[in-house]
This record gives structure tokens, C-alpha cells and sequence, in this order.
């Protein structure tokens, strides 16, 4: 095996028993209901995660079947799915509208949790999108108009050029939403919650929709 002083080793025997021995066994996950669990658990992570608990790997796939993953912030969950924000023109943006399913995935390496969710994705309402746009800082509102996302750009002066016209555009006043942006709500088919224990020994609980409803499955790890 190449010798590669990047990667961290694998856990010793004496480093399992020591979390085994350090760490109260907690109980198992509840089967009940994904999203109060998800709540629970950003909850957890809000308060122990040092920089955005609501940061999560978006996939989709292109024309071509290859995926395609990058971090995007969860602006908004509730029954009906996960809401996140982006230029319909990016990359994500011309994907889901060719092929609208993706999937997700919440890391917190502080809590040593994961969520995997995979579902449908549909626009959210002009009215959604205006209310959230509404929120952002007015230089990531400006942004949002000078940037033409995943685009080729050429020297970084073209992008600066935009955001000075922008602002000169709408001076002082309020700057709209512009139509090439907007948001996406995924309404998950299933959502895996992943929790780890010694040993590589993780509980995994997957809900998988079925009607109104949900059934659940524990996993071997």
C-alpha cells in the first residue's frame, strides 16, 4: 500500500473500546416521524457545528447520466420537502429541470450524524421565492443579478464590472427578485438517518414513502 501521510489511519482496537467505554449507548432511533427527527437532530447541529449546520451535498445528474454534486444551503423544511435556493441558469438549475429528482446529504462530522434523503424536485412559488429573496443582504442580492452562475467568466474584472452596473441600476432602491433565480423544494421518497458506534457498527434508519405515510427499515451497517 502506497504510503500516503494525508489519510488518516484506521481506528485501533484500543481506540473503539475507548469511545465504547467513554460513551453512554444511546437509545435507538425513533421510527415515528422523519421530519421531527431531522428537527431534532439540526437542532443538535446548530448548536455543536462551527460553520453552516444547514449546508448539504445537492446531486442531480446531467444530460449524459453523470452526477453532479455540489454544497448548497437548506433554506426551508417542512412536510412538504427541503427548500434550497440557486440561478435556474447553473449547472443544478438546467439539470432538475431536465431531470427533476436529486438527492441529499447533511454531514455534521461534530455530531458524527448523517442524513440521506432522495426525492422529486419541483419550483417553489414566485411568492416563496420573493419572500426568501427578500431576506438576503442587498450585495448577495446584487450578486445574485451580476453572476451568471457556472458560466464561463474570463478575468474576474468582467464579474466586478456586473456588480458596480447592478448597483448603479437600482441605486438605493429595493432590488427585485431577477427571473433567473429562484428555488427548488425536493418532497423526499426516502430519508436515511445514519448514526455512528464503535466498531464501524452504525445504526442506519430508512423511511421510505408509502402514501401519506411512511414505512421504516433498519440497515446493516
Amino acid at each position: 500500500m502506497t504510503d500516503n501521510s494525508l489519510i488518516p489511519p484506521s481506528p485501533s482496537e484500543d481506540d473503539y473500546v475507548r469511545q465504547v467505554t467513554t460513551a453512554e449507548p444511546p437509545p435507538l432511533l425513533s421510527e415515528e416521524d422523519p421530519f421531527a427527527l431531522f428537527g431534532e437532530w439540526m437542532k443538535e447541529a446548530l448548536a455543536k457545528e462551527p460553520n453552516d449546520a444547514n449546508a448539504m451535498a445537492l446531486s442531480t445528474v446531467d444530460a449524459d447520466g453523470l452526477p453532479d454534486s455540489r454544497m448548497v444551503l437548506l433554506k426551508d423544511v417542512d412536510p412538504a420537502g427541503f427548500v434550497f435556493y440557486t440561478n435556474l441558469g447553473s449547472a443544478k438549475g438546467r439539470q432538475l429541470a431536465v431531470n427533476p429528482r436529486a438527492a441529499l446529504l447533511f454531514h455534521w462530522k461534530s455530531l458524527r450524524r448523517q442524513v440521506r434523503v432522495r426525492g422529486t424536485v419541483a419550483p417553489v412559488t414566485s411568492e416563496e421565492a420573493d419572500a426568501y429573496f427578500a431576506t438576503r443582504a442587498r450585495p448577495a442580492q446584487i450578486g445574485a443579478w451580476a453572476s451568471e452562475q457556472s458560466r464561463p467568466m474570463g478575468e474576474r474584472l468582467a464579474l466586478e464590472k456586473k456588480i458596480a452596473e447592478v448597483g448603479l441600476k437600482f441605486g438605493l432602491g429595493k432590488v427585485p427578485r431577477p427571473p433567473h433565480w429562484s428555488g427548488f423544494r425536493l418532497s423526499p421518497l426516502t430519508m436515511e438517518f445514519w448514526r455512528d458506534r464503535p466498531f464501524r457498527l452504525h445504526e442506519r434508519l430508512v423511511f421510505t414513502r408509502a402514501g401519506a405515510g411512511w414505512t421504516t427499515d433498519r440497515l446493516y451497517p
